[in-house]
């Protein structure tokens, strides 16, 4: 299957000069989605990845992070923007490219020792995955790879992230 078909390019979004990789009519491709985390989940099980939870950063990694935790027999744990889970959290702050950010996990949200998949639709500049990466490092968890649909190459977000096994599926 084509993925590419099923990813629809919005140029000048959300400023121009910018080119927006849609991924709603992949989500509505009943299809294109059940073959997307199918795939997903074969080539991290061929990339040796076994992860006790899947990881997913608000709010695209929601969507494919518990279907890829379902087929690989793993749990889902979100990681989400300041302020929205409601128990003691462990933070991370992250530089963006006009700024800083944070990102927040519960603090017994897994424990110290596990294996982690981190999985997003979209990998660009690399940035929130690495400050995702170092969060659960930080909690003391083993990162054993990372998932994700679209790989943004000319950004070079691989370049930041540790030396573990990177999953992608389309890359542009």
């Amino acid at each position: 299957m084509d993925l590419k078909s099923l990813i629809r390019d919005i140029p000048d979004f959300p400023k121009p000069g910018i080119v927006f990789r849609d991924i709603t009519p992949l989500l509505r491709h009943p299809e294109g989605l059940r073959y997307t985390i199918d795939l997903l989940a074969q080539t991290c099980k061929q990339a040796g990845i076994t992860p006790d939870y899947v990881v997913g950063m608000e709010s695209r990694g929601f969507l494919f992070g518990p279907a890829l935790a379902y087929q690989l027999g793993a749990g889902f744990i979100p990681v989400r923007k300041p302020g929205k889970l409601p128990s003691a959290v462990h933070t991370i702050e992250y530089e963006l490219e006009y700024g800083m950010d944070r990102l927040e996990v519960h603090q017994d949200a897994f424990d110290s020792g596990c294996r982690i998949l981190i999985a997003d639709d979209l990998i660009a500049t690399g940035g929130t995955a690495a400050a995702t990466a170092k969060l659960v490092q930080k909690i003391g968890c083993e990162l054993v790879g990372f998932s994700f649909i679209i790989e943004l190459r000319d950004l070079q977000g691989r370049q930041k992230l540790p030396d573990v096994p990177i999953v992608t599926l389309v890359e542009y």
